[in-house]
């Protein structure tokens, strides 16, 4: 408490203390009359007779919550309240009790105390251990669709509290006078209000309004000559259902009239509502900050409205949380500072202690006008801004959360939101292209050095092997399409030779997936494929190993990754070629022919470098390397010029994966010189490599410039000819 109270004590000695106060009041007699307004429909039907005792509770539940709020919030100006949406889950509650009477007021405040307490502690639990991130996962379109069905239910709430239901069999009597005297003056009021606050969003118009409002409906009571008492019989006034004051409601000695059968049968509902007062919090703090462009802390929100929460409900009051609109208009006033969180708890503590005298002078036709407000602003925020915003399915999905709150309930509209959205979802997983690419080795070879004959072989045969890179989450729903596209190249011609899948960018399988896949890589193993696959994840692994039976699995190979596979299945090939080759003499000399050209040229590069060697003999120094030496990396820091004189040796990233190999005649650059992944160059067989050192290279520039020269230009000629070498 150090930080808010230091806080406050700062803003007494700066001149926040003018705005804060204004912003304070401000807040303060717009959440007296909504939260009124909001008790009024808690508490109504059959519990009508307790509506004053209610609005007691629901007052000190935001007394007690703004002022905690306001203490702990990490933003500065935060005001608490009872949210709308936190509403209609306490109506649900409330309305399915059996009780009657003095016990059914017991048992729903009771219920809904030990439901605030709960969503408090929970709420507290997640800030503390920092979890508040993994509430942000709630789909958009279930968020408001709840937003709009919320919405909904409210207007249809401010309708039954203006005296006017709205059922098939009382539509056509909301045209009669008698109901139109009823209901108007809060419909027009609501829409009013929300329209003039979105035109103009000045902090003052509601505040202003409600005033004007209880004005203007005590003018028209005194120009009728109606006397409040009448008014207030009539239903046009609230009246109180108490004797006495507002506070206490409750007392101990009223637990004996609690239900405890019909409070623990409202476990699951109990439980709804925690999940909707994190909801709550979840909206507040996303919508602060989006209002604001401000980052909050989540954990430290969570933390003030889960002790707020706590702190009331053990009062007898309800679960609160930010409230954003009156929030927001700290920081409009510049009245940034604790002082206006605490002077809007002050405001609804001085209402909730001095007694309920001034209930009688509100109208009715105000609460429900300002539960019209509140309920216009949650379906413009979740059915007309993301009219344009959203794609058609989603907007649907919110049409029909919205729907089923409004006529079933919100727990069923939730569970209906969300199979909608899993549905939606699993459709458009199970149409996204699961092959990222696909390719033949005639497009792409693997980096092994091969002889110019074999790379001839290669070219002409490589669209024998195919390969299919696959990324993703595969699922039994998109696995289906994916094998009859693999299955139609084994009854169609021509059938390749080999098959590559790789898994590199695959996220997860599932096990039907697993099974589908299996039952293919065992009808292409029949058909006489060699089958590969590359970067599997460790669960796909062992859930093939599951599934395939011991041979099949032995003969499927398993590459580290997309080189090694490709590099298998060009030995293969090749095997099948030197096969012909024994078969059909004459197709040796008809590859001679291809390959005549590649060869003369390979052949005069061995000589000039030969000859090379041969000359700068006496300024080189011979390496040996034996298999899996570093030729070059953090083991082997080699300075100079290295070139390879015999023997194989790969460069291979951070993880031990070959990128390209050297052959004979190739310049061993230093990995860092590179710039393409490569850490190291490691030997693969005895490699024999000579070295210019920086002196002699220093010594032959000055000495020696056209041997120097051709050594330099060769060099050239091999980078440029597309090494990281190229065969």
């Amino acid at each position: 408490m150090r930080r808010p109270l230091a806080a406050l004590s700062a803003t007494l000695e700066s001149l926040k203390v003018g705005p804060a106060l204004s912003a304070g009041l401000t807040a303060g007699l717009g959440l007296v009359v909504a939260q009124i307004a909001f008790a009024t429909y808690l508490f109504s039907g059959r519990l009508a007779d307790y509506s004053t005792q209610g609005i007691g509770l629901i007052l000190f539940g935001n007394f007690a919550g703004c002022l905690l709020i306001a203490l702990t919030s990490g933003y500065r100006g935060a005001v608490g309240g009872l949210a709308p949406v936190l509403l209609i889950a306490m109506v649900e509650v409330a309305s399915t009790l059996p009780a009657e009477g003095r016990a059914l007021f017991v048992t729903t405040a009771f219920t809904l105390i030990v439901s605030a307490v709960a969503a408090g502690l929970v709420a507290v639990a997640i800030g503390r251990f920092r979890l508040a991130h993994l509430l942000r996962f709630i789909p958009y379109s279930v968020a408001s669709g709840c937003v709009a069905g919320i919405g909904a239910a409210v207007c249809l709430a401010a309708m039954s509290l203006m005296g006017a239901e709205l059922t098939w069999q009382t539509l056509p009597t909301l045209a009669e006078r008698s109901q139109l005297v009823r209901w108007t003056p809060g419909v027009l009021y609501g829409i009013g209000l929300y329209v003039a606050v979105k035109k103009w969003s000045s902090p003052i118009i509601p505040p202003a309004s409600i005033v004007l409002a209880i004005g203007a409906g005590h003018f028209v009571f005194a120009y009728l000559g109606m006397p409040a008492d009448e008014a207030r019989s009539a239903g046009l006034l609230l009246a109180s259902t108490a004797e006495g004051g507002l506070w206490p409601p409750l007392l101990p000695a009223d637990l004996v009239d609690v239900d405890w059968g019909a409070v623990a049968a409202q476990t699951p509902d109990m439980m709804m509502l925690v999940v909707v007062a994190l909801f709550c919090v979840i909206m507040s703090v996303a919508g602060l900050e989006v209002a604001t462009r401000q980052d909050l802390d989540w954990d430290r929100e969570f933390e003030a409205a889960g002790a707020a929460s706590v702190v009331a409900g053990l009062g007898g009051g309800m679960a609160v949380n930010l409230i954003v609109p009156a929030s927001l208009r700290s920081k409009m006033f510049g009245a940034t500072t604790p002082l206006t969180g605490v002077v809007a708890a002050l405001s609804v503590g001085g209402v909730l202690f001095l007694g309920d005298a001034l209930l009688g002078l509100i109208p009715v036709y105000l609460v429900g006008g300002i539960v019209v407000f509140a309920g216009c602003g949650m379906l413009e925020q979740a059915l007309v801004r993301n009219w344009k915003a959203l794609p058609r399915a989603e907007y649907g999905i919110i049409l029909l959360i919205a729907t089923t709150i409004a006529g079933f309930g919100l727990v069923r509209g939730v569970a209906v939101g969300m199979l909608a959205t899993l549905v939606l979802f699993a459709l458009r997983l199970s149409r996204m292209e699961l092959v990222k690419s696909q390719f033949t080795a005639t497009e792409r070879r693997s980096s092994r050095v091969r002889p110019a004959p074999d790379r001839a072989i290669l070219l002409e045969y490589g669209d024998r092997i195919r390969c299919y890179c696959l990324r993703g989450y595969i699922f039994f729903g998109g696995i289906g399409p994916l094998v009859d596209r693999f299955r139609r190249f084994l009854d169609e011609g021509p059938r390749p030779a080999c098959l590559i899948l790789d898994f590199r960018d695959v996220s997860g399988v599932d096990i039907s997936a697993v099974n589908a896949l299996s039952r293919f890589l065992a009808a292409a193993d029949s058909a006489g494929l060699h089958l590969v696959v590359s970067g599997v994840p460790e669960p796909l692994q062992a859930g093939l190993k599951r599934s395939l039976p011991p041979a099949l699995h032995a003969r499927l190979r398993v590459a580290p990754n997309e080189d090694g596979a490709l590099e298998f299945c060009e030995d293969v090939i090749l095997g099948y070629w030197q096969d012909q080759l024994e078969r059909a003499k004459g197709r040796r000399s008809a590859l001679f022919d291809r390959v005549s050209g590649d060869l003369e040229r390979q052949l005069e590069r061995q000589i000039e470098f030969e000859d090379l060697v041969q000359e700068l003999d006496p300024w080189l120094r011979p390496r040996l390397y034996a298999a899996g030496e570093s030729l070059a990396g953090p083991d082997a820091l080699v300075e100079g010029i290295q070139l390879l004189v015999s023997g194989l040796a790969s460069a291979c990233d951070r993880k031990g994966a070959r990128l390209y190999q050297y052959g004979p005649g190739d310049p061993v650059w230093p990995s860092e010189r590179q710039g393409d992944g490569a850490t190291s160059v490691v030997a693969d067989n005895p490699c024999r490599a000579v070295v210019l050192g920086p002196e002699d290279r220093r010594w032959l520039e000055s000495h020696r410039e056209a041997l120097i020269v051709r050594l330099y230009r060769y060099l050239l000629a091999d980078r440029v000819s597309g090494s990281p070498p190229a065969r």
